[in-house]
């Protein structure tokens, strides 16, 4: 294609993303989206690759492919839209879930041809199961988490039914109306493009964006050394560590990412779908090459990852997951930029969770960031796999019965070097009323490493009143008591 004409339209898929995004966010009632926007969106080609994303959540969109791979070959109509959270079956962990609307060209989108999918992930404060907020700290299989959402058409019967196993279902109702609204955004935006540009035009281009990020990730690629690197590293498990060990070849313009080695899935909840290590991989190897290559499934093209089944990093049905999604994918990345040499950040999403059967308030909470080769570590930041904002506090103490009593920097948390890492944060929350928390955290055990002589970043803690918890805990909080968490340093560089 015509370059000119070729950036034009890929500008026009990314603002349409974008696009759904804000739809999604302004549309949705829980403040994990609207405040937190713990959301991504994406459109797909008829075939359902990736052509396009807007730069949200890494762990959403890397594992949003299989998604839509998991309702492709469904009996498509226009106006039918398709809901799923399995991670066994496009999923990632319960509380992300996912819809998927098919485009049809045509006035109104009433035509018999496929243009192509538009797809959006929202993390919803709860999804039913024992624990207020679906992020338990002790779950051993799917059930012990949520309502499990095997990929079915979505609509307004579908959407009651859902809501009702769930907390607060009237939040979840309007949540996963914001997905669709959302959704018909993409869908009426791309329709809007073949119009435009014509259907042959338009399908020429999204092949064309794909080839386009395959080569500009392979010359990047190429421009590395070839060899194997390797890293190994732990994930602070229940009952002890877990060690996960990264092989990383590159040969010429390929690279194969292989966790042979790794610790087996075990019956906590630190398991993780393929989809999930997939879209760790992903993000560290956007990190690695070239951040302004379009995001799509061309960039993924040239990268082979391996994980044996049955691992943790390849859990089988019905393993739990919760954490995984979460924790294990910080660690996957963090390994893949070890290989290659990086300072690592806080590695965890610190992932707090409080509620009783009629509020859920989900956090995840940001820190210090790995030093690069020319410049200090971002400070009390999300990075990473997560990539979220924080709840505001005036957002927080206005719709949930709690106070925040601290909130901060976490000066010196950072680790030395030529080039310091940044400072993680402290939060620190008070009851205003009895309630559950849920706390699934990492870097508790073992500190962020730095590189090149850098020194690793502080160890993150979680306390209750000022006693330390491990990092996997859960418990009730009573009116007064206080729940602090510490979040960890980067580490150096140099």
């Amino acid at each position: 294609m015509d370059p000119v004409e070729l950036q034009v339209i890929l500008g026009a898929l990314r603002a349409s993303c974008e696009e759904m995004g804000a739809v999604l966010i302004r549309s949705a009632h829980s403040a994990n989206i609207k405040e937190r926007r713990d959301a991504s969106t994406a459109l797909f080609d008829a075939s359902g690759e990736m052509v396009m994303q807007a730069e949200h959540i890494p762990v959403h969109l890397g594992a949003m492919p299989a998604a839509v791979a998991a309702v492709r070959d469904e009996a498509h109509a226009p106006g039918r839209a398709w809901v799923l959270n399995d991670p066994y079956k496009g999923g990632t962990h319960l509380p992300d879930i996912t819809v998927v609307t098919p485009v049809f060209a045509g006035a109104g989108g009433t035509g018999d041809e496929l243009l192509g999918f538009a797809a959006c992930r929202a993390h919803h404060a709860d999804v039913g199961g024992p624990t207020p907020g679906s992020m338990p700290a002790d779950s051993r299989t799917l059930a012990d988490e949520g309502v499990v959402i095997a990929p079915q058409p979505l609509d307004e019967e579908a959407i009651a039914r859902l809501a009702a196993q769930m907390r607060q279902p009237d939040q979840r109702r309007a949540d996963l109306r914001a997905q669709l609204a959302a959704n018909r955004a993409g869908a009426q935006r791309l329709r809007e493009l073949c119009d435009r540009v014509g259907l042959a035009t338009l399908r020429a281009a999204m092949d064309e964006v794909l080839d386009y990020a395959e080569r500009r990730t392979r010359a990047c690629l190429a421009a590395l050394p070839d060899g194997t690197r390797s890293a190994s590293d732990l994930l602070e498990g229940a009952d002890g560590d877990l060690e996960l060990r990264l092989s990383a070849t590159v040969a010429g313009d390929r690279l194969i990412l292989d966790f042979a080695g790794s610790a087996e899935q075990h019956d906590g909840n630190l398991n993780c779908p393929l989809a999930v290590t997939r879209s760790a991989c992903y993000f560290a190897v956007r990190v690695l090459t070239d951040p302004d290559i379009p995001p799509s499934a061309g960039t993924y093209r040239p990268i082979e990852v391996r994980a044996p089944e049955g691992s943790l990093l390849n859990a089988r049905s019905p393993a739990a997951v919760v954490a995984g999604n979460v924790e294990t994918s910080s660690r996957v990345a963090d390994l893949v930029l070890a290989a290659f040499g990086r300072a690592l950040g806080q590695g965890t999403m610190n992932n707090l969770t409080l509620g009783d059967e009629s509020f859920t308030y989900y956090e995840t909470l940001g820190g210090g960031q790995g030093a690069c080769p020319d410049a200090d570590g971002p400070s009390g930041v999300h990075v990473a796999m997560s990539n979220t904002l924080n709840t505001p506090i005036e957002a927080l103490e206005l719709e949930f019965p709690l106070r925040v009593t601290e909130y901060a920097l976490r000066r010196g948390s950072g680790g030395g070097g030529r080039h310091r890492g940044g400072d993680g944060v402290v939060r620190e929350v008070e009851a205003l009323a009895p309630m559950t928390f849920s706390l699934l955290t990492e870097r508790r055990r073992h500190a962020p490493p730095g590189a090149g002589g850098g020194e690793p970043g502080a160890r993150g803690r979680n306390l209750l009143d000022g006693a330390e918890l491990p990092p996997k805990a859960r418990g009730t909080l009573a009116p007064g008591r206080r729940l602090r968490i510490e979040t960890p340093g980067g580490g150096g560089q140099g």
